[in-house]
């Protein structure tokens, strides 16, 4: 199945020269990665203070093309420029996590969402993350499949957050898109074990 994932190597070829220019000024890819993880939470911060008015959930969308940005050069300043590090490995993974539970968890205070569901969604998300870094511990590569991975869900939630900014109509029955994601998040979870335990017994 098609992700957004699978546009990475486009959106990094674009980016490349500006990951040289920040290697040549002395940026560092674990500064990168705190530096997003720093801006999702006071996004989120912003987002859930001034909720419910509407107009703050344009930062979403802005700041979400932002961080996959932020991501993208923290991955090229790692492999790239020789500064691949232990530390820097988990500050990737745990940062993705909190990012995410700062990002999302603001729609709860937005009817008709239910927080229950935006907990879910939040900790779904944690443990696909978790299931994809898995993958390395049963001697598989890291797993990225989908749906609804993490570029999947900056989609998404970019979208929803653009679509509450400007106003739209926020019909009851939208409740559901919650749950619709949580339900595709389960099945990429359920797709990172089997295909990494696939790749492991070969």
């Amino acid at each position: 199945m098609l992700t957004l994932y699978d546009l990475k190597p486009r959106f990094q070829a674009l980016l490349r020269p500006l990951a040289g220019r920040l290697a040549r000024a002395g940026i560092t890819a674990n500064q990168v990665t705190l530096g997003a993880a720093l801006g999702s939470a006071t996004v989120g911060i912003v987002i859930a203070a001034l909720a419910p008015q509407r107009w703050p959930f344009l930062l979403l969308p802005l700041w979400l093309f932002l961080r996959m940005a932020l991501n993208a050069l923290d991955g090229m300043l790692a492999r790239e420029f020789g500064q691949k590090s232990p530390l820097g490995a988990y500050l990737n993974e745990l940062s993705d996590v909190v990012s995410d539970g700062a990002l999302y968890l603001p729609l709860a205070l937005m009817p008709p969402f239910e927080p229950a569901m935006a907990a879910l969604v939040v900790l779904l998300a944690a443990l696909s993350e978790f299931a994809g870094v898995l993958g390395v511990m049963v001697g598989a590569s890291r797993r990225y499949d989908g749906p609804m991975g993490k570029s999947d869900r900056a989609f998404v939630f970019g979208a929803l957050g653009l679509w509450i900014g400007i106003g739209g109509a926020l019909p009851h029955w939208l409740a559901w898109l919650l749950p619709l994601v949580a339900a595709l998040i389960a099945l990429n979870i359920i797709n990172r074990v089997r295909r990494g335990l696939a790749e492991a017994a070969s």
